[in-house]
């Protein structure tokens, strides 16, 4: 199956970053985390969502596992700013070039401040998007953390508990 447009668009800026990717179509969709899970078949705690939000009207990228809930307040305070919001779709592609529900954690049309919660520690092969709500790639968690050039930060709602060692991706 041909890849779309803007998949090609990341494959495009994972080999810039020197990544060698392998993005996967699934036609039924991933563009939540339950149902990327359920394509992959991995747990859902494998899945990483780049969240774009606006804080103090700067859209930033949040890196979240697909099992936890993004802390607006949480956000804000490590991006130095007060008031956080979901960015509108109309932000979302123009700050990325990509879609809501497609967003790689890469490769975005500006130069975005990316932030990787801590809890993406817990397992080592992540599954991103992969430019559109049909597509998504694994990728190690170094590479990852090193193509996005996220900083790391306690993002998630509750308590930051310590990481635990990583294990593998499947479920």
């Amino acid at each position: 199956m041909e890849l779309p447009a803007a998949s090609q668009r990341v494959l495009e800026a994972a080999r810039a970053l020197g990544l060698d990717i392998e993005i996967r179509v699934f036609p039924d969709g991933t563009k939540t985390s339950a149902d990327a899970a359920a394509a992959a078949g991995c747990d859902l705690g494998a899945i990483t969502k780049s969240l774009v939000f606006e804080v103090d009207g700067e859209p930033v990228v949040a890196l979240v596992p697909g099992d936890a809930r993004l802390d607006t307040a949480k956000l804000a305070a490590v991006s130095g700013g007060e008031r956080c919001r979901r960015a509108d779709l109309e932000t979302v592609r123009t700050a990325t070039g990509y879609a809501a529900g497609g967003t790689p954690p890469f490769g975005h049309a500006m130069a975005l401040r990316v932030f990787a919660d801590h809890g993406l520690r817990r397992i080592e092969e992540r599954w991103v998007a992969g430019g559109t709500p049909t597509t998504i790639f694994p990728l190690p968690l170094d590479a990852l953390i090193r193509a996005s050039g996220a900083l790391w930060a306690d993002l998630a709602e509750g308590p930051q508990t310590p990481a635990p060692p990583l294990r593998g991706g499947a479920g």
